[in-house]
């Protein structure tokens, strides 16, 4: 995951500054040596390094901070300030036009990014917040993208737009905003064709687009493993076409986060939107102090409490009924299914735990080593391979049916027990869980144990 090494050795800085009583500037500046060459491993940009670590340590050697009752923890909240500022204090959204208004918005990276794939998971959102998009395919040098693009758009229930690739992308474009006014359409989103590098011709279709219709934005998307190419092309991308925001893609994957550490302060853009995955769900809002806070170990509960509102979508009688089902020790294996599908829409298991604080870093890697994703797969399998009787009353799960069961899970039978007998455990705790929080025959209020 992204930030990983770095969240390792901030940890490693800050455990050493809270062990001391009282602070000496001399703590303060060995920390801070290797707080920067930490930002410097993580592909941090070396001027963004050298005016964060002067800002801290401006801050950190004050009289306020020297003489504090915890010195140590005031060091790292002056770090988690700066760490924020640096990617842009506040969350930016995309500006779109008020009222009724289309809104035009031009996609533009180079090749391989992911632009076209940011362009759907786009669409996505916006449908969600009830407007009607048109995605319109204008890289007419891959008819792949074109597919690409009708295939997400599909997904996404949201129209696409193309012409094929042989006509001018400004031309598509002028028609597309034609058939998005004849329909209705309030945002416009173009997917432009990308290079393998930049180059005059690409920036000369983007500048012609822009002067034959109006762009109200026009969105960057730049591939966040690149690291310090990543800005540096953003640099690029903003002084010859002119850029109003950026979207890093590929967040999740194996990059040491550098471009989202640099790209506004070097660039002066946002960074509005990370994508977090290859589902077309996986794109999440940039926040600054959240991001802050992964980096530096803390965890992002509000991203996880924003995750659980959108992907919890029992109505309230459902939740009622599991919650009383649950309290009765009557969760069954239907219910199983439902909170399994409600756990992978939040990135499964180990995502939820990342953004627990405590859990970065190297911790993170130990939680992955004990959440096996596919022994839970494999349990999945083998609630499904049951029948809808079976799933909803465990008891009829005699010897026979146990063996039908690890066969069509492609397990051993001595999986598929374990597994129910875990699983009829689980249902004597929940059963118990109200008279362990104080409930009947217990003290209100107060915890205790069954024995």
């Amino acid at each position: 995951m992204a930030f990983e090494s770095l969240t390792d050795k901030l940890q490693n800085v800050f455990r050493n500054l809270r062990s001391k009583g009282r602070l000496t500037e001399e703590d303060v500046k060995t920390a801070l040596k290797e707080v920067r060459m930490a930002l410097l491993e993580a592909d941090v940009n070396f001027r963004v390094v050298k005016q964060f670590v002067k800002s801290v340590e401006e801050r950190a050697i004050g009289q306020d901070v020297m003489n504090g009752l915890n010195p140590g923890q005031m060091v790292i909240k002056i770090v988690n300030e700066e760490m924020t500022a640096l990617m842009g204090s506040e969350t930016t959204e995309i500006a779109l036009q008020p009222g009724k208004a289309m809104t035009v918005i031009m996609m533009c990276g180079l090749q391989g990014a992911g632009k076209t794939t940011a362009a759907a998971k786009l669409a996505g959102k916006f449908k969600g917040k009830g407007k009607k998009v048109l995605l319109t395919a204008c890289d007419v040098y891959r008819p792949a993208a074109i597919e690409q693009l009708k295939i997400n758009g599909a997904k996404q229930e949201t129209e696409v737009f193309s012409m094929g690739t042989n006509h001018r992308p400004v031309d598509i474009a002028k028609a597309a905003l034609e058939h998005a006014a004849k329909n209705g359409h309030n945002i416009v989103i173009l997917d432009t064709a990308g290079r393998l590098h930049i180059d005059e011709e690409m920036m000369a279709e983007l500048t012609e687009i822009k002067e034959a219709i109006t762009v109200h934005q026009t969105l960057l998307v730049v591939d966040a493993m690149t690291g310090q190419d990543a800005v540096n092309v953003a640099k690029e991308f903003d002084e010859k076409v002119g850029v109003d925001g950026v979207i890093l893609s590929k967040m999740d994957g194996d990059t040491r986060g550098g471009a989202a550490l640099s790209i506004k302060a070097v660039t002066g853009k946002p960074i509005l939107y990370v994508g977090m995955g290859e589902k077309l769900s996986d794109m999440e809002q940039f926040y600054p102090d959240r991001m802050a806070s992964r980096i530096l170990g803390m965890g992002d509960v509000l991203t996880l409490i924003d995750k659980v509102s959108a992907n919890i979508d029992l109505d309230a009688d459902r939740e009622k009924e599991m919650a009383a089902r649950m309290k009765k020790g009557k969760f069954d294996f239907e219910d199983y299914l439902e909170s399994m599908k409600q756990m992978r829409n939040m990135g499964g298991l180990s995502g939820i735990m990342s953004m627990m604080p405590g859990m970065g870093g190297s911790k993170m890697g130990d939680l992955e080593s004990l959440v096996d994703e596919k022994q839970l797969a494999r349990m999945e399998a083998i609630v499904l391979s049951m029948t809808p009787q079976e799933r909803r009353n465990p008891k009829l799960l005699n010897p026979s049916r146990r063996h039908r069961i690890a066969r069509g899970a492609g397990v051993d039978i001595a999986v598929v027990n374990r597994f129910v007998k875990q699983f009829e455990q689980s249902q004597k705790m929940m059963k118990q869980l109200p008279n362990l929080m104080g409930g009947r025959g217990g003290r209100k209020g107060k915890f205790r144990f069954p024995f």
